[in-house]
């Protein structure tokens, strides 16, 4: 979406927002940097500080003195009878929504503005993420929907035909929302990623045990610990996306 704006292709924004979890795959920051170089608009980078450690935080409540996570990532809980649960999602409100509208707010209040826009980059195969803003001041717009009706497979053979590589798609390295074939590709192509996200499965679980959850807590559905995960098992991880993400991951 922010090429064909570049190309003239789609309308012009004012500026881009990138809202940093600082637990992205490097072939994310890599492209960001590339893309950068590339638009004729300002990205602006937003964080609300790394959000693996926010979510390995444990909290004390004041009045139970239970201990707590928050927030939580949407991984999947062991329940008595031996079945998967699906945890909460707070992380991608607490850690891409909030900062983001917090830059673009500050950004309306520097042009004298008191109304904005957001464009997003769902395609036409993501309609179920198409979710109006919360504020009445920001209205959302899906120019690859509304305007030139593009599905993810257009985008990636207009990314061909202009002569760009195909962008790694945006999502903290545990992230539980992506298929096995996006595990087997972090573990083959970023292996300290994979690391990374093996290494917070790990510390999630324990923790989970420790808190209010109450139970083990993973990464995979399987409900195995994330190493021990055979990526290449058909029954294994469906993408959780398209049900479940707002659409902001990638903003």
């Amino acid at each position: 979406m922010a090429l064909m704006a570049a190309h003239g292709e789609l309308p012009m924004p004012t500026c881009a927002i990138f809202s940093d979890t600082g637990d992205e795959p490097a072939a994310v920051y890599r492209w960001l940097d590339q893309l950068e170089r590339l638009l004729p608009f300002p990205v602006y980078r937003v964080t609300e500080g790394k959000l693996s450690e926010a979510l390995l935080k444990t909290r004390v409540a004041k009045t139970s003195g239970n201990k707590y996570l928050t927030p939580l990532v949407p991984g999947f809980i062991k329940n008595l009878d031996g079945e998967a649960g699906l945890l909460g999602r707070q992380c991608t409100y607490e850690h891409k929504i909030k900062p983001l509208h917090r830059k673009a707010r500050a950004l309306m209040k520097e042009a004298g503005e008191k109304t904005l826009e957001i464009l997003i980059g769902i395609s036409t195969d993501e309609v179920i993420r198409m979710k109006p803003a919360r504020q009445q001041y920001i209205t959302h717009k899906w120019p690859l929907i509304e305007i030139v009706r593009m599905s993810r497979w257009d985008c990636l053979r207009w990314m061909e035909k202009n002569g760009y590589p195909v962008p790694p798609r945006s999502a903290c390295v545990f992230c539980p929302f992506q298929r096995d074939e996006e595990w087997k590709r972090l573990k083959t192509i970023d292996p300290e990623g994979f690391s990374r996200a093996v290494a917070f499965d790990k510390q999630f679980r324990k923790l989970s045990v420790e808190t209010s959850l109450g139970g083990e807590a993973y990464l995979h559905k399987s409900l195995l610990p994330l190493d021990e995960v055979d990526f290449d098992d058909d029954g294994g991880q469906p993408d959780l996306f398209n049900n479940e993400c707002e659409g902001m991951c990638g903003v």
